[in-house]
């Protein structure tokens, strides 16, 4: 079963508790979709779960990084302020700069590390092991694939840890996840609340 690797440095908001089930709602501030389907849907699981399920959103960056940043994290959580597209579309769509609905939800930022730092770690070995069958390669083929990664990321100046280590393929990405970080169910893009409720009211039994 596929781990879930959450690299965050610290809690921007709120306290993040292990449960036997947790939601990871990975979202963008530059990323209007995140802000019109996700964070309300994340609000609305939050309030019905909380008591038995563990959440934590992670603002992370693969692109944008002069909006998706901490001091855009901050700003949003602070007092709603929008930035980028994001609030080019609410203040076409709504006449509005500020954010109207608060994120009820503990929120840490995705750890950012330069890619000289990720491809000298074991980080980019954890990207290859989650390769269908990457252990029975012949050697030289895994060293092949291992260095193929690294010669990748090496053309990306800034690396997002828990985005890139966990192949996301975009945001808003939901991750739920057990007390050892197996990944239960893994959802990309807008998704029906009725979908992931159903999820987490099934693995609660």
């Amino acid at each position: 079963m596929p781990k879930f690797h959450l690299n965050i440095k610290e809690l921007i908001q709120g306290e993040f508790i292990i449960h036997k089930v947790n939601v990871a709602f990975v979202f963008q501030v530059n990323c209007p979709g995140c802000f019109i389907y996700g964070i309300p849907i994340v609000n609305e699981l939050y309030s019905s779960f909380n008591s038995k399920v563990g959440f934590i959103g992670v603002a992370t960056a693969f692109e944008d990084f002069e909006y998706n940043n901490k001091a855009s994290l901050k700003l949003l959580l602070e007092s709603g302020t929008l930035v980028g597209e994001t609030q080019k579309y609410y203040h076409a769509n709504y006449g509005i700069s500020n954010y109207t609905e608060t994120l009820n939800f503990p929120v840490a930022f995705d750890s950012i590390i330069s890619s000289e730092q990720f491809i000298n770690s074991d980080k980019v070995e954890l990207i290859c092991h989650a390769i269908p069958n990457f252990e029975n390669f012949p050697e030289i083929e895994r060293k092949s694939i291992i260095q193929k990664v690294k010669s990748y990321y090496a053309t990306i100046p800034i690396i997002a840890e828990t985005f890139t280590i966990n192949q996301l393929k975009g945001t808003p990405s939901f991750i739920i996840f057990d007390d050892n970080y197996n990944i239960l169910a893994n959802y990309f893009g807008h998704q029906h609340k009725e979908i992931l409720k159903t999820k987490l009211a099934d693995l609660l039994g």
